[in-house]
Protein backbone atom coordinates (compact mmCIF):
# COMPACT_ATOMS: atom_id res chain seq x y z
CA UNK A 1 0.00 0.00 0.00
CA UNK A 2 1.22 3.22 -1.08
CA UNK A 3 0.27 6.19 -1.91
CA UNK A 4 0.85 6.19 -5.68
CA UNK A 5 -1.51 3.47 -5.64
CA UNK A 6 -4.12 5.39 -3.70
CA UNK A 7 -4.02 8.49 -6.12
CA UNK A 8 -3.68 5.85 -9.52
CA UNK A 9 -7.71 5.45 -8.34
CA UNK A 10 -7.83 9.42 -7.93
CA UNK A 11 -6.38 11.01 -10.63
CA UNK A 12 -8.64 9.23 -13.18
CA UNK A 13 -11.42 11.65 -11.77
CA UNK A 14 -9.94 14.48 -13.42
CA UNK A 15 -9.73 13.33 -16.72
CA UNK A 16 -13.76 14.63 -17.41
CA UNK A 17 -11.88 18.49 -17.15
CA UNK A 18 -9.16 17.27 -19.81
CA UNK A 19 -11.92 16.50 -21.90
CA UNK A 20 -14.00 19.42 -20.95
CA UNK A 21 -10.81 21.99 -21.65
CA UNK A 22 -10.18 19.93 -25.39
CA UNK A 23 -14.36 20.03 -26.65
CA UNK A 24 -14.56 23.80 -25.19
CA UNK A 25 -11.14 24.85 -27.36
CA UNK A 26 -12.86 23.17 -30.55
CA UNK A 27 -16.46 23.56 -30.32
CA UNK A 28 -17.46 25.77 -27.24
CA UNK A 29 -18.27 25.81 -23.89
CA UNK A 30 -21.85 24.40 -23.75
CA UNK A 31 -20.36 21.28 -25.79
CA UNK A 32 -17.22 20.77 -23.98
CA UNK A 33 -19.74 20.65 -20.87
CA UNK A 34 -21.92 18.46 -22.31
CA UNK A 35 -18.90 15.87 -23.66
CA UNK A 36 -17.65 16.13 -20.18
CA UNK A 37 -20.72 15.13 -18.61
CA UNK A 38 -21.07 12.25 -20.45
CA UNK A 39 -17.41 11.18 -20.07
CA UNK A 40 -18.07 10.98 -16.34
CA UNK A 41 -21.22 9.24 -16.09
CA UNK A 42 -19.42 6.77 -19.02
CA UNK A 43 -16.30 6.60 -16.57
CA UNK A 44 -18.94 5.77 -13.37
CA UNK A 45 -20.70 3.08 -15.16
CA UNK A 46 -17.71 1.32 -16.49
CA UNK A 47 -15.53 1.73 -13.08
CA UNK A 48 -18.90 0.34 -11.87
CA UNK A 49 -19.05 -2.81 -14.02
CA UNK A 50 -15.15 -3.51 -13.27
CA UNK A 51 -15.40 -3.16 -9.63
CA UNK A 52 -19.59 -3.19 -8.81
CA UNK A 53 -18.59 -0.16 -6.66
CA UNK A 54 -19.68 3.40 -7.34
CA UNK A 55 -15.98 5.04 -7.80
CA UNK A 56 -16.97 8.68 -5.49
CA UNK A 57 -13.79 10.37 -6.73
CA UNK A 58 -15.16 10.33 -10.05
CA UNK A 59 -19.09 10.85 -9.30
CA UNK A 60 -18.14 14.55 -7.17
CA UNK A 61 -15.91 15.24 -9.84
CA UNK A 62 -18.59 15.07 -12.27
CA UNK A 63 -20.83 16.55 -10.34
CA UNK A 64 -18.41 19.21 -9.83
CA UNK A 65 -18.03 20.17 -13.10
CA UNK A 66 -21.97 19.92 -13.31
CA UNK A 67 -22.24 22.87 -10.70
CA UNK A 68 -19.43 24.81 -11.55
CA UNK A 69 -20.30 24.66 -15.32
CA UNK A 70 -23.98 25.81 -14.83
CA UNK A 71 -23.00 28.84 -12.88
CA UNK A 72 -20.78 29.89 -15.78
CA UNK A 73 -23.41 29.22 -18.25
CA UNK A 74 -25.83 31.23 -16.66
CA UNK A 75 -23.27 34.45 -15.77
CA UNK A 76 -21.36 34.01 -18.96
CA UNK A 77 -18.31 34.03 -17.21
CA UNK A 78 -16.40 31.18 -17.58
CA UNK A 79 -14.15 32.39 -13.83
CA UNK A 80 -16.06 29.99 -11.82
CA UNK A 81 -15.47 26.81 -13.82
CA UNK A 82 -11.69 28.09 -14.42
CA UNK A 83 -11.25 27.88 -10.57
CA UNK A 84 -12.96 23.91 -10.38
CA UNK A 85 -9.43 22.80 -10.84
CA UNK A 86 -8.53 25.14 -7.49
CA UNK A 87 -11.52 24.00 -5.34
CA UNK A 88 -10.39 20.33 -6.06
CA UNK A 89 -6.70 20.88 -5.12
CA UNK A 90 -7.16 23.07 -1.90
CA UNK A 91 -9.98 20.05 -0.77
CA UNK A 92 -6.88 17.66 -1.40
CA UNK A 93 -4.34 20.23 0.10
CA UNK A 94 -6.52 19.97 3.13
CA UNK A 95 -6.93 15.91 3.17
CA UNK A 96 -3.12 16.02 2.80
CA UNK A 97 -2.18 18.63 4.99
CA UNK A 98 -4.49 17.21 8.23
CA UNK A 99 -3.25 13.82 7.54
CA UNK A 100 0.28 14.98 7.26
CA UNK A 101 0.44 17.26 10.32
CA UNK A 102 -2.36 15.81 12.79
CA UNK A 103 -3.21 12.53 14.49
CA UNK A 104 -5.76 11.91 12.13
CA UNK A 105 -4.21 10.48 8.82
CA UNK A 106 -7.65 10.16 6.49
CA UNK A 107 -5.59 10.03 3.60
CA UNK A 108 -4.00 6.45 5.42
CA UNK A 109 -8.04 5.64 6.14
CA UNK A 110 -8.55 6.20 2.55
CA UNK A 111 -6.01 3.97 1.18
CA UNK A 112 -7.28 1.19 3.52
CA UNK A 113 -10.59 1.74 2.22
CA UNK A 114 -9.54 1.37 -1.73
CA UNK A 115 -6.96 -0.99 -1.60
CA UNK A 116 -8.65 -3.85 0.33
CA UNK A 117 -7.84 -3.03 4.20
CA UNK A 118 -4.31 -3.41 3.46
CA UNK A 119 -2.20 -2.83 6.88
CA UNK A 120 0.74 -0.86 7.50
CA UNK A 121 3.96 -1.47 9.31
CA UNK A 122 5.82 1.31 11.35
CA UNK A 123 8.61 1.58 8.68
CA UNK A 124 5.81 1.87 6.26
CA UNK A 125 3.55 4.46 7.84
CA UNK A 126 6.62 6.68 8.15
CA UNK A 127 7.08 6.45 4.41
CA UNK A 128 3.30 7.28 3.95
CA UNK A 129 3.44 9.81 5.64
CA UNK A 130 6.42 11.35 4.52
CA UNK A 131 4.91 10.67 0.78
CA UNK A 132 1.98 12.55 2.15
CA UNK A 133 3.76 15.84 2.76
CA UNK A 134 5.73 15.64 -0.32
CA UNK A 135 2.21 16.01 -2.42
CA UNK A 136 0.64 18.51 -0.23
CA UNK A 137 3.70 20.90 -1.13
CA UNK A 138 2.80 19.59 -5.00
CA UNK A 139 -0.75 20.50 -4.87
CA UNK A 140 -0.33 23.34 -3.01
CA UNK A 141 1.83 25.24 -5.47
CA UNK A 142 -0.31 23.62 -8.00
CA UNK A 143 -3.58 24.84 -6.51
CA UNK A 144 -2.03 28.43 -6.58
CA UNK A 145 -1.08 28.15 -10.06
CA UNK A 146 -4.18 27.34 -10.68
CA UNK A 147 -5.82 30.07 -9.08
CA UNK A 148 -3.03 33.13 -10.77
CA UNK A 149 -3.75 31.94 -14.23
CA UNK A 150 -7.56 31.48 -13.86
CA UNK A 151 -7.44 35.51 -12.76
CA UNK A 152 -4.36 37.13 -15.08
CA UNK A 153 -3.73 34.69 -17.64
CA UNK A 154 -5.11 33.58 -20.90
CA UNK A 155 -7.20 30.60 -21.58
CA UNK A 156 -4.60 28.34 -23.17
CA UNK A 157 -2.49 29.14 -19.88
CA UNK A 158 -4.72 28.38 -17.86
CA UNK A 159 -5.56 24.76 -19.87
CA UNK A 160 -2.05 24.24 -19.32
CA UNK A 161 -2.01 24.62 -15.72
CA UNK A 162 -4.69 23.43 -14.63
CA UNK A 163 -4.14 19.63 -16.04
CA UNK A 164 -0.81 19.05 -18.27
CA UNK A 165 1.32 20.65 -16.03
CA UNK A 166 -0.02 18.97 -12.69
CA UNK A 167 0.38 15.05 -14.62
CA UNK A 168 3.67 16.60 -15.70
CA UNK A 169 4.79 17.21 -12.00
CA UNK A 170 3.23 14.44 -10.40
CA UNK A 171 5.18 12.03 -12.94
CA UNK A 172 8.25 13.98 -12.16
CA UNK A 173 7.49 12.78 -8.23
CA UNK A 174 6.93 9.51 -9.78
CA UNK A 175 9.86 9.18 -11.60
CA UNK A 176 12.14 10.55 -9.17
CA UNK A 177 10.89 7.92 -6.50
CA UNK A 178 11.06 5.06 -8.80
CA UNK A 179 14.59 5.97 -9.14
CA UNK A 180 15.28 6.59 -5.75
CA UNK A 181 13.34 2.80 -4.65
CA UNK A 182 15.76 1.40 -7.62
CA UNK A 183 19.05 2.22 -6.18
CA UNK A 184 18.44 1.73 -2.59
CA UNK A 185 17.20 -1.39 -3.38
CA UNK A 186 20.27 -2.09 -5.66
CA UNK A 187 22.40 -3.47 -2.81
CA UNK A 188 19.46 -6.28 -2.56
CA UNK A 189 19.44 -7.21 -5.65
CA UNK A 190 20.97 -10.67 -5.02
CA UNK A 191 18.97 -11.20 -1.99
CA UNK A 192 16.25 -13.38 -1.29
CA UNK A 193 13.34 -11.45 -1.04
CA UNK A 194 10.36 -12.60 1.20
CA UNK A 195 6.49 -11.85 1.53
CA UNK A 196 5.65 -9.46 3.81
CA UNK A 197 1.76 -10.33 5.28
CA UNK A 198 -0.36 -9.16 8.23
CA UNK A 199 -1.60 -10.83 10.84
CA UNK A 200 -4.49 -13.48 8.71
CA UNK A 201 -1.83 -14.14 6.01
CA UNK A 202 -2.25 -11.79 3.67
CA UNK A 203 0.74 -10.98 1.64
CA UNK A 204 0.84 -6.64 1.73
CA UNK A 205 4.66 -6.56 0.34
CA UNK A 206 7.97 -7.78 0.32
CA UNK A 207 11.42 -7.08 1.87
CA UNK A 208 14.96 -8.30 1.53
CA UNK A 209 15.65 -11.31 3.67
CA UNK A 210 18.39 -9.15 5.86
CA UNK A 211 16.14 -6.48 6.68
CA UNK A 212 13.29 -9.05 7.57
CA UNK A 213 15.33 -10.46 9.96
CA UNK A 214 16.72 -7.48 11.79
CA UNK A 215 13.30 -5.84 12.23
CA UNK A 216 10.50 -7.07 14.39
CA UNK A 217 8.10 -4.38 12.52
CA UNK A 218 7.90 -6.80 8.91
CA UNK A 219 5.78 -9.64 9.78
CA UNK A 220 6.74 -12.54 7.34
CA UNK A 221 5.21 -16.09 6.93
CA UNK A 222 6.99 -19.56 7.61
CA UNK A 223 5.98 -23.18 8.01
CA UNK A 224 6.32 -25.78 10.47
CA UNK A 225 6.13 -29.48 10.36
CA UNK A 226 6.12 -31.79 13.45
CA UNK A 227 6.65 -35.39 12.06
CA UNK A 228 5.29 -38.53 14.78
CA UNK A 229 5.83 -42.04 14.30
CA UNK A 230 3.15 -44.34 14.92
CA UNK A 231 4.61 -44.98 18.46
CA UNK A 232 3.53 -41.24 19.23
CA UNK A 233 6.64 -40.09 19.50
CA UNK A 234 7.68 -36.67 18.09
CA UNK A 235 10.67 -36.48 16.03
CA UNK A 236 13.19 -33.10 16.74
CA UNK A 237 16.11 -31.66 14.95
CA UNK A 238 19.38 -29.95 16.57
CA UNK A 239 20.02 -26.76 15.00
CA UNK A 240 23.15 -26.04 13.88
CA UNK A 241 25.71 -24.58 16.00
CA UNK A 242 26.31 -21.66 13.31
CA UNK A 243 22.74 -20.69 13.56
CA UNK A 244 22.06 -17.19 14.25
CA UNK A 245 19.13 -17.70 16.03
CA UNK A 246 18.94 -20.51 18.81
CA UNK A 247 22.08 -22.45 17.96
CA UNK A 248 22.61 -26.03 18.92
CA UNK A 249 18.86 -26.29 20.71
CA UNK A 250 16.47 -28.86 19.97
CA UNK A 251 13.79 -27.53 17.53
CA UNK A 252 10.79 -28.40 15.68
CA UNK A 253 11.01 -31.38 12.92
CA UNK A 254 10.63 -28.89 10.08
CA UNK A 255 10.72 -25.02 9.67
CA UNK A 256 11.52 -22.79 7.35
CA UNK A 257 10.38 -19.22 5.12
CA UNK A 258 7.68 -19.29 2.79
CA UNK A 259 9.11 -17.48 -0.25
CA UNK A 260 7.97 -14.86 -2.89
CA UNK A 261 5.08 -15.89 -4.85
CA UNK A 262 5.24 -19.33 -2.88
CA UNK A 263 1.97 -21.25 -2.00
CA UNK A 264 1.97 -22.56 1.94
CA UNK A 265 1.49 -26.17 0.91
CA UNK A 266 5.18 -25.78 -1.81
CA UNK A 267 6.77 -24.18 1.01
CA UNK A 268 6.20 -27.26 3.38
CA UNK A 269 6.93 -29.89 0.70
CA UNK A 270 10.12 -27.90 0.05
CA UNK A 271 11.29 -27.52 3.35
CA UNK A 272 10.60 -31.35 4.39
CA UNK A 273 12.06 -32.49 1.47
CA UNK A 274 15.56 -30.18 2.49
CA UNK A 275 15.87 -30.53 5.49
CA UNK A 276 15.07 -34.28 6.68
CA UNK A 277 14.18 -35.80 2.81
CA UNK A 278 10.64 -36.32 2.79
CA UNK A 279 8.88 -36.24 -0.16
CA UNK A 280 5.71 -35.37 -0.89
CA UNK A 281 4.13 -35.08 2.82
CA UNK A 282 0.91 -35.86 3.41
CA UNK A 283 0.01 -33.22 6.72
CA UNK A 284 -2.67 -31.98 8.46
CA UNK A 285 -3.19 -28.18 9.29
CA UNK A 286 -3.21 -27.62 12.91
CA UNK A 287 -3.32 -23.62 13.18
CA UNK A 288 -1.98 -20.49 12.50
CA UNK A 289 -0.19 -18.22 15.00
CA UNK A 290 1.79 -14.83 15.51
CA UNK A 291 5.75 -15.17 16.87
CA UNK A 292 7.47 -12.37 17.89
CA UNK A 293 10.88 -12.26 18.95
CA UNK A 294 13.64 -9.14 19.40
CA UNK A 295 15.13 -9.04 16.14
CA UNK A 296 12.01 -10.31 14.10
CA UNK A 297 8.16 -11.45 13.51
CA UNK A 298 6.86 -14.63 12.36
CA UNK A 299 3.53 -15.40 11.34
CA UNK A 300 3.51 -19.22 11.35
CA UNK A 301 1.71 -22.16 9.70
CA UNK A 302 1.45 -25.08 11.78
CA UNK A 303 1.42 -28.54 10.67
CA UNK A 304 1.76 -31.98 11.71
CA UNK A 305 2.39 -35.75 9.81
CA UNK A 306 2.43 -39.61 11.24
CA UNK A 307 5.80 -40.99 9.70
CA UNK A 308 7.61 -44.24 9.99
CA UNK A 309 9.94 -44.19 6.90
CA UNK A 310 13.66 -43.08 6.66
CA UNK A 311 15.32 -39.54 7.97
CA UNK A 312 17.91 -37.89 6.12
CA UNK A 313 19.06 -35.13 7.75
CA UNK A 314 20.69 -32.04 5.78
CA UNK A 315 24.13 -31.71 7.80
CA UNK A 316 24.70 -28.53 6.23
CA UNK A 317 21.64 -26.92 8.41
CA UNK A 318 20.96 -29.50 11.25
CA UNK A 319 23.47 -30.90 13.50
CA UNK A 320 21.38 -34.19 14.53
CA UNK A 321 17.62 -35.06 14.83
CA UNK A 322 16.16 -37.84 16.66
CA UNK A 323 12.79 -39.33 17.63
CA UNK A 324 11.58 -38.56 21.33
CA UNK A 325 9.44 -39.86 23.50
CA UNK A 326 6.54 -37.00 24.49
CA UNK A 327 7.63 -37.67 28.68
CA UNK A 328 11.45 -37.13 27.57
CA UNK A 329 10.06 -33.72 26.45
CA UNK A 330 7.96 -32.63 29.13
CA UNK A 331 11.29 -33.22 31.40
CA UNK A 332 13.34 -30.78 29.00
CA UNK A 333 10.98 -27.92 29.13
CA UNK A 334 11.96 -25.08 30.37
CA UNK A 335 15.64 -26.20 31.11
CA UNK A 336 17.39 -24.56 28.38
CA UNK A 337 17.53 -27.22 25.59
CA UNK A 338 14.65 -26.64 23.56
CA UNK A 339 13.88 -23.69 21.42
CA UNK A 340 11.26 -21.28 23.25
CA UNK A 341 9.16 -21.17 19.36
CA UNK A 342 9.45 -25.16 19.85
CA UNK A 343 7.99 -25.20 23.66
CA UNK A 344 4.68 -23.17 22.68
CA UNK A 345 3.77 -25.35 19.64
CA UNK A 346 4.22 -28.34 21.76
CA UNK A 347 1.95 -26.79 24.07
CA UNK A 348 -0.63 -25.86 21.49
CA UNK A 349 0.16 -29.50 19.94
CA UNK A 350 -1.01 -31.17 23.72
CA UNK A 351 -3.97 -28.52 23.89
CA UNK A 352 -5.18 -30.24 20.53
CA UNK A 353 -4.77 -33.87 21.69
CA UNK A 354 -2.64 -34.31 19.03
CA UNK A 355 -0.15 -35.38 21.12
Amino acid sequence: MNTFQLLSKILPSLFPLLIFIIVDELYGTSAGLIVAILFGIAQLLITYAKDKVLDRFILYDTLLIVILGSISLLLENDIFFKLKPAFVGAIFCVLLGISAFSKMNIMETLSRRYLNDMIFNKEQTQKFNKSIKTLLYIFSVHTLLVIYSALCMSKEAWAFISTILFYLLFGAYVGYEFVRIKISNRGYKKEEWLPLVDDKGKVIGKAPRSIVHSNKEYLHPVVHLHVMNSRKQLYLQKRSATKLVQPGKWDTSVGGHISLNETIETALNREAKEEIGLVNVRSTFACRYLWKMETESELVFLFYTTYDGEILINTNEIEEGRFWNISEINKRLGDGSLTPNFEIEFSLLKKMSIL
